[in-house]
């Protein structure tokens, strides 16, 4: 396990030069058995099949998100943004049973939708489709193996196709797509749900061991470090270090079990990776992420924000949904713009109730107005929220709540998702990350970019045990976000207005995201095709 991450992501033939690798194939007994109750594509019949096929005449593009809301969202949008802007393509999302709804609900009826059955693995319960839906953190392993089951049935769905689809579009997690993929002749765009940056900072770390020993305690604690391969302006912390990074040196941990086994080349050897950025926020940290991918001219291609991407989607009933009713009571505030602090924390990490009280004690003590989309639906406000405030459990329509005058301040876990609608808004951030890479999205809004402020906390953040960031910071902090007189409030708001003008302009016509979708269609259209690096059939 001592090479597990430099397995991930090292360029292949470095890798080859300190182990052989084993292939791409699971070891876990389950899986073999599935596989063998599932007729799966002849390689060598779908290879020669493609390469009979007119590649410029193929106009089908299939999207395979993993089962996390953060992850399917983005690619729901460039399902949409494709057939908005290349009207004679056909899309296909494969989904499974339970998360067909909410697809269906933010697709237009010129995108298809495609069941495959959810695998059963106990103790996953029945039902149990999305990270969100899952009813403790601990069975996470457990749906990761449950994902990698639908090997099969992708396989089959595959097979099913009178002709190879022009590209695949799948998730990092599914890595089980490249290979099926590979043996019907189609080539493989991955999607992390993650920027450049983020992507290109997490690949340094696993591939130069001085940098990680560096981040694991070899500088002094809060000092930034280089990381090697990126631009000169980069540094990060020790306790910006996604912990999933950290927990690779835990041969016995089971998502580092996933991530190697499931996952493995399968990222570096796809085609191209598809980004939900634009190139005036990213474009410094484009070389370096393009540099670990092995297929000869595999590109990033920055097609963001793809939400805007998308175009108008106000005729999709999801889109308008607001059971909570926070636009009337935004629509109440309006008369005094940028008055109203938002405050959603997501739908993957967990806030104790301990957090929650000295979160609440903060906004109310901070006065100023609040809107906050809670998760749980146990916990109770130690404090009347007055007139001032407004707290909500249910759905909330963030893009709208965020383009909201009202509005003048998002408090955030910096998910790449909520970064991305937050900037596109034009509103200033007050980052508090929790988990996976929330920590270096912080670092790019508010140290690089400067478009935001930071919540001091402990590493690991709020997932951290009794790590309570206390009401004093976070009256404090709210203070420093909607103070929009100051000279650092009017700083922070200036660069996300400068983010919201570059993001129109990327997904406008001639914009540097339009073109990179045009030019991806375009690559996988045109005559000279790439060829995928098949060194020793490693998948």
């Amino acid at each position: 396990m001592k090479f597990a991450w430099i397995r991930l992501l090292l360029p292949l033939q470095d890798f080859n030069s300190l182990q052989h690798p084993s292939t791409e194939t699971n070891s876990d007994p389950s899986l073999a058995m599935a596989s063998t109750t599932t007729t799966t594509t002849n390689g060598a019949t779908a290879a020669n099949h493609a390469a009979a096929t007119n590649v410029s005449s193929r106009d089908h593009v299939v999207i395979f998100p993993f089962m996390a809301k953060s992850h399917t969202l983005p690619l729901l949008h460039f399902a949409t943004a494709l057939t908005a802007h290349h009207k004679t393509l056909r899309v296909t999302v494969l989904t499974t049973p339970a998360n067909r709804a909410f697809a269906a609900g933010r697709l237009p009826p010129s995108v298809s939708l495609v069941e495959l059955p959810f695998p059963s693995l106990p103790p996953l319960p029945a039902g149990v489709e999305s990270t969100d839906a899952l009813p403790c953190p601990s069975l996470y392993p457990t749906f990761l193996r449950a994902t990698a089951l639908l090997r099969a049935p992708f396989a089959d769905y595959l097979a099913s196709l009178p002709s190879p689809p022009l590209a695949l579009v799948s998730d990092f997690f599914l890595g089980f797509t490249r290979a099926a993929a590979a043996d019907a002749g189609v080539r493989r765009v991955v999607f992390h749900g993650m920027s450049c940056f983020s992507m290109a900072v997490c690949k340094a770390l696993i591939v130069n061991p001085a940098a990680a020993a560096a981040a694991a305690g070899g500088v002094e604690p809060g000092a930034p470090f280089r990381v090697p391969g990126m631009p000169e302006h980069v540094g990060i912390t020790a306790d910006e270090v996604p912990d999933a990074l950290v927990k690779f040196a835990d041969a016995e941990d089971p998502v580092t079990r996933f991530l190697v086994d499931d996952v493995g080349f399968s990222d570096v050897l796809s085609w191209g990776v598809l980004v939900n950025s634009f190139a005036a926020l990213d474009e410094s940290y484009v070389a370096p992420l393009q540099s670990f991918y092995q297929v000869p001219g595999a590109r990033a291609w920055l097609v963001g924000p793809l939400f805007l991407a998308a175009g108008d989607t106000s005729e999709l009933e999801e889109d308008e949904h607001d059971p909570e009713g926070c636009l009337a009571w935004l629509d109440d505030k309006a008369a005094q713009p940028g008055s109203v602090v938002y405050v959603s924390f997501g739908t993957q990490a967990h806030v104790t109730d301990a957090q929650l009280d000295e979160i609440a004690h903060g906004l109310v003590q901070s006065e100023h107005r609040f809107l906050w989309a809670v998760r749980s639906d146990t916990w109770t406000p130690p404090a009347k929220v007055g007139p001032n405030g407004r707290v909500v459990r249910g759905w909330v329509p963030q893009r709208r709540v965020l383009a909201h005058r009202a509005v003048g301040g998002f408090v955030s876990h910096c998910g790449w998702n909520s970064v991305m609608e937050c900037l596109a808004a034009g509103k200033p951030i007050l980052a508090w990350p929790m988990i996976a890479e929330q920590h270096l999205n912080a670092r790019h809004v508010v140290n690089i970019l400067g478009a935001g402020v930071r919540i001091d906390t402990k590493p690991g953040g709020m997932a951290a045990a009794g790590d309570v960031v206390g009401r004093a910071e976070v009256e404090e902090k709210v203070r420093e976000l909607m103070d929009a007189e100051g000279e650092a409030g009017r700083k922070m708001r200036e660069r996300a207005v400068w983010a919201q003008r570059e993001a129109m302009s990327a997904v406008g016509e001639g914009g540097a995201s339009r073109v990179a979708l045009r030019e991806l269609v375009d690559e996988l259209r045109g005559p000279t095709v790439r060829s995928s690096f098949d060194e020793g059939k490693i998948m």
